[in-house]
């Protein structure tokens, strides 16, 4: 890889700090565990992306907002980033289920995860679609004069969408408080980026609009952390859009649909070796912070957390028929 290393001292970090960003990859792990499993018994239908290996990314860079005032959008692999904003697992599964007490009633499934309560507003099926909602959401924001930022987060395979570039040259014409995090994980659906992609160094594609980009680590959540921090102090201070690459790397296939057979077993093994859970626990350990004996304390408070988050959703209420007619244009 080639990119930036960002300087940071674990030593800086406060260790309840390094303790959420830890707890909060856990969750995500284990909730999409749970989901894969749920999955696999034909508990949620339609669509199913999940993060696994991309815990670092949305972990870090949302705990570097303040969500008080900022806001966050995504694409259609949304589970790790609404459970990072904060969202709750049990409303989140029953999502999933397709049941009423779900985050969006059980009319959006997986992809359409939504609370704007925790700022978070959505992710998006459309790949790329969201991109220019998130321009348009930061350009109310200064037009209201509001602190607040966009953070707005999307896969390599949206990179090259019409959509990207017209909103980055709006963003930088316009000088929208707006962060645009390309997570990529190395395959758009089953294509290695490198075949569809001239460049393969993503942080350069802000620069024919005047957007000075970067490269981070997103399997290091402490190099995310310090890195999106950074940069989204420059954003509130200047009013300038931001862009960076996420480089980062999901384990398991593009949707539940997808046994992956494009990787080879040698590739994922390597990554598997950077698992940022293990990597920030290993450091955690190593500087006193963490010992095993509370990490597994955690892992099974969230391991809980999940298995009442099923319990939840299968308790829940199948929508009306006529809820089909609600909340949508007529």
């Amino acid at each position: 890889m080639n990119m930036d290393k960002t300087d940071y001292d674990i030593t800086s970090i406060r260790k309840d700090t390094a303790t959420s960003l830890l707890r909060k990859m856990l969750l995500i792990r284990r909730f999409e565990e749970r989901s894969a499993q749920m999955y696999g018994l034909r508990k949620i239908g339609g669509f199913c992306h999940l993060y696994i290996g991309q815990e670092a990314s949305g972990v870090g860079a949302t705990t570097a907002l303040n969500l008080a005032a900022d806001y966050v959008y995504t694409a259609y692999r949304d589970h790790g980033i609404a459970l990072a904003c904060g969202m709750e697992p049990d409303r989140l599964m029953a999502e999933l289920y397709g049941k009423r007490e779900g985050c969006s009633k059980g009319k959006g499934g997986s992809m359409h995860f939504f609370d704007v309560s925790r700022h978070f507003m959505g992710g998006n099926g459309i790949v790329g679609a969201h991109i220019p909602l998130a321009a348009g959401h930061a350009l109310a924001l200064r037009n209201r004069g509001e602190d607040g930022i966009v953070a707005c987060f999307f896969g390599d395979g949206a990179i090259h969408q019409g959509s990207f570039h017209e909103s980055l040259n709006m963003a930088a014409i316009w000088h929208l408080p707006v962060l645009y995090m390309c997570e990529n994980n190395q395959y758009g659906m089953g294509t290695d980026f490198r075949r569809v992609s001239a460049v393969d160094d993503f942080s350069v594609m802000g620069t024919s609009y005047g957007i000075k980009g970067r490269q981070v680590d997103g399997m290091d959540v402490l190099a995310v952390y310090t890195a999106v921090s950074a940069e989204v102090n420059r954003i509130r201070k200047e009013g300038s859009p931001g862009f960076m690459e996420i480089k980062t790397y999901r384990y398991k296939g593009h949707s539940m649909s997808d046994p992956a057979r494009y990787r080879t077993k040698e590739e994922v093994e390597a990554y598997r070796r950077q698992d940022p859970i293990l990597l920030l626990k290993v450091q955690m350990i190593q500087n006193g912070m963490l010992d095993d004996a509370a990490y597994e304390k955690m892992d099974t408070e969230v391991k809980n957390i999940c298995r009442a988050a099923v319990e939840y959703a299968e308790s829940g209420t199948e929508p009306e028929p006529q809820e089909l007619y609600q909340d949508v244009y007529a």
